[in-house]
């Protein structure tokens, strides 16, 4: 019979150390949420002042949440080191995201994903539907997994009530963004990444330690199975279960494999990363946030760099946990797994947090599960920083057409306490993870190719329009739910019950990423169809909106302000029949002419107090001269490069995908 697994309390080393860790992340992140408040870019886009080196560990952090700790490790538990693909296909995306899609973004001007598309064809159908889709992604996937994750490391770490670590975890998440926008959550990313390195580092060199070196890990990896599988009878149902795959050390694998495919991970998985880091907001937003073009450049080249470390910091100890404890990670009967995890479709998410409990002496402990928190800390402020700007910035002003900055900044921060209790009501259907998890990669692979799809044609070709990207979505969005509601109308039977799977051969046998690739087709060939079957738009509007176009040096006429031409023109005509009538006009004055003695408005305590939390106390000054705004946002939106640097970069991102394709090639 198998261990069942106990929490361990901590020591006073490691209570001493996490406390040490909320000190610290708590001092950076009140420290630059001073930096940049009082301004809705600076609570977005952190003021567009970032460094390259807090925008790519701000990138890696984003990405690498808690649900990366526990599913990379179990995956590698369960099937070798296949998974980090995910982790290497990243590389050249992130290639893509800085020297393809951020520039574009940048000339354009924007604050979120879906005003882009809204200034690129107009209306705000599709503005409207990519926030909503992406709020609800948001909430129900990304915060929900990474919820559990975090969740499940406390729970057998600290013996805490499941709700009460998961609120606190949620406060403190909701705490950083509300009091300090996007500055606080990169800043809070850069410290929370390099604790997430330094902690994965150590625990990977004790696992090596363990197990006797990389060689002894390959050898002994494919004999760890439980002993259920060692001495089963000849009749057992589950033996087969508890072995590893034979392709446990190679990343590419059969066409017909089940889990991981070549033809889905060189095409499918493609796709969905070039929705996720192109096109995302939580990821976009803080390459975004650069101080300019270069160091959006040098912050994804840095993350490329780290999304080579998971596979040696998280996969290989997830594999090393096998071999070191295989009776409860490798468990293969449903019944062996329910008593030893509380699953029944198997134990292999227990790994990590099994190594950092079992092999880690005290205070050790205590860091990782600092690093767990920053992970989950990171991934949360993250997206609630970035959810409250798609909320506020595409939803909100749609609402309140003329609604203030204040308004804006208040608004964000409310979204956010929204957020959080969301994510509370969510929790009791974040604890069955086995089907929570099988819902996210479906969901994910069903939505994401259509709007790479989208995104791919608006940046590469002007003649795509607003009614081929539309109908194109739609199309999609059919194709992908009607295969998702499919899939899920029949249960895949646990490895061992083969017999009793009743799914039809088209979903048996097409992977999710296969299909990815025919409905990412599909929608390709349905936008540029419809899209030369309808009016191209006019090259008035497309200006600094393409690839091709990112230099144009011409003045953009937004579709939506062409529509509003002739209520301007009326205005103009209310002007000159005022003067007429005697009424003299408003003079323009330089604002640089005008000395203003600003006299400070008295507040009571408390409404100061309300005040700085919300970022507005320092909003209450002149505002800029129209010379003023134009010229910053000249600059903002300026992606001329000093030669030396674009050189440099330009450097970097060869050496960098050299070394992918090396490792890439290295595990064939």
């Amino acid at each position: 019979m198998a261990d069942t697994i106990e929490g361990t309390e901590l020591q006073a080393a490691d209570i001493a150390v996490i406390i040490g860790y909320f000190v610290a992340v708590l001092a950076v992140g009140l420290w630059s949420s001073l930096r940049n408040r009082g301004s809705v870019g600076g609570y977005f886009l952190a003021g567009r002042s970032m460094h390259w080196i807090p925008v790519g560990a701000s990138l890696f952090a984003s990405n690498i949440g808690s649900g990366h700790f526990i599913g990379l490790a179990g995956s590698g538990a369960a099937s070798g080191i296949g998974i980090a693909v995910f982790e290497l296909n990243a590389i050249f995306i992130l290639m893509l995201l800085g020297w393809v899609f951020v520039p574009v973004y940048i000339a354009s001007g924007v604050y979120t994903m879906p005003e882009y598309l809204r200034k690129r064809f107009g209306g705000q159908r599709i503005r409207i539907y990519l926030a909503v889709l992406a709020l609800i992604l948001y909430v129900f996937t990304k915060i929900s997994a990474d919820l559990y994750a975090g969740a499940l490391f406390i729970r057998l770490s600290l013996n805490w009530n499941l709700y009460v670590a998961i609120i606190v975890l949620l406060v403190f998440a909701a705490l950083f963004t509300i009091m300090g926008g996007l500055t606080a959550v990169i800043w809070t990313d850069f410290i929370q990444t390099i604790i997430m390195l330094i902690g994965a580092f150590i625990l990977m060199i004790f696992s090596f330690i363990k197990v006797g070196g990389y060689s002894a890990m390959v050898e002994k990896f494919f004999s760890a199975v439980p002993n259920t599988t060692r001495y089963a009878s000849v009749d057992y149902n589950y033996t087969q279960c508890g072995y590893p795959p034979d392709n446990s050390m190679h990343l590419f694998r059969a066409a017909d494999d089940g889990g991981l495919p070549w033809p889905g991970i060189m095409f499918g998985l493609t796709i969905s990363s070039i929705w996720y880091w192109c096109s995302d907001q939580v990821i976009v937003q803080r390459a975004l946030a650069a101080k300019n073009l270069s160091h959006a450049k040098g912050g994804t080249i840095l993350a490329g760099y780290l999304k080579i470390l998971p596979m040696f910091l998280l996969v290989f100890p997830g594999m090393i946990a096998r071999i070191l404890y295989p009776d409860q990670v490798a468990c293969a009967d449903p019944d062996i797994c329910f008593k030893v995890c509380g699953s029944r479709s198997g134990c292999t998410n227990v790994a990590y947090p099994l190594m950092v409990l079992k092999l880690l002496p005290q205070g050790l402990r205590g860091m990782m599960l600092a690093v767990m928190m920053a992970a989950l800390m990171s991934s949360l402020t993250s997206i609630f920083n970035s959810s409250s700007t798609l909320f506020t910035m595409d939803i909100w002003r749609r609402i309140r057409r003329k609604a203030t900055d204040t308004e804006l900044m208040i608004v964000g921060r409310v979204f956010v306490c929204c957020l959080v209790a969301v994510g509370i009501v969510w929790i009791p259907i974040v604890q069955n993870f086995a089907e929570l998890f099988h819902y996210i990669q479906a969901i994910t692979s069903f939505l994401a190719p259509p709007v790479c799809a989208v995104y791919v044609l608006a940046v590469s070709w002007k003649r795509i329009n607003e009614q081929g990207a539309f109908w194109g979505l739609m199309i999609g969005l059919v194709s992908g739910l009607a295969r998702f509601i499919w899939e899920y109308v029949y249960t895949v039977p646990p490895c061992g019950e083969e017999a009793d799977d009743l799914r039809p051969a088209i979903i048996k046998n097409v992977h999710y990423l296969h299909f990815g690739i025919l409905l990412f087709g599909i929608v390709f060939i349905a936008t540029i169809v419809i899209s030369l079957l309808t009016a191209p738009i006019s090259d008035k509007h497309l200006t600094r909106l393409t690839f091709a176009g990112r230099f144009d040096t011409g003045e953009r006429v937004d579709i939506d302000e062409s529509e509003r031409e002739e209520m301007i023109e009326m205005e103009a005509g209310k002007d000159n029949e005022e003067v007429q009538n005697g009424k003299p006009l408003t003079k323009n004055v330089d604002a640089s002419d005008v000395q203003l003695d600003v006299i400070e408005p008295q507040f009571p305590w408390w409404r100061r107090a309300v005040n700085w939390i919300c970022g507005i106390e320092k909003m209450q000054g002149p505002e800029m001269s129209a010379a003023e705004k134009a010229a910053i946002e000249a600059k903002q939106t300026s992606i001329d490069e000093v030669p030396f640097w674009r050189r440099f970069w330009n450097i970097n991102a060869i050496v960098l995908m050299t070394i992918a394709v090396f490792v890439w090639g290295f595990f064939y």
